[in-house]
């Protein structure tokens, strides 16, 4: 016996979104960078290439939530970045939200 799925049953939809026009759209902006592994960059994106690694600027390292130092410049590849958001104005300031 076959089952047939409706739409009132089928879950919302998730659309994709492009990174590459999301990426030059924060391009000096300041935004928080974390990678696989934990570690968060807070900095502003002065750059990205095609490959999609990341150039931050005024940089600073937070592991677990806590600032562990500023690093200034800082190029991070491709294949390290876990997410990229863009700082809300209420997170400039402080530690960093989980």
């Amino acid at each position: 016996m076959a089952t047939t799925t409706t739409t009132a049953n089928a879950p919302a939809a998730i659309l994709p979104i492009n990174p590459k026009p999301y990426l030059s759209v924060l391009v000096g902006k300041l935004v928080v960078v974390k990678l696989k592994w934990g570690h968060e960059y807070k900095g502003y994106l002065v750059s990205n290439d095609s490959y999609m690694n990341l150039q931050l600027a005024q940089t600073e390292e937070y592991v677990d939530g806590v600032m562990t130092g500023n690093l200034g410049e800082v190029l991070i590849r491709c294949n390290n970045v876990l997410y990229i958001r863009l700082v809300e104005e209420e997170d400039e300031e402080g530690e960093m939200r989980d």
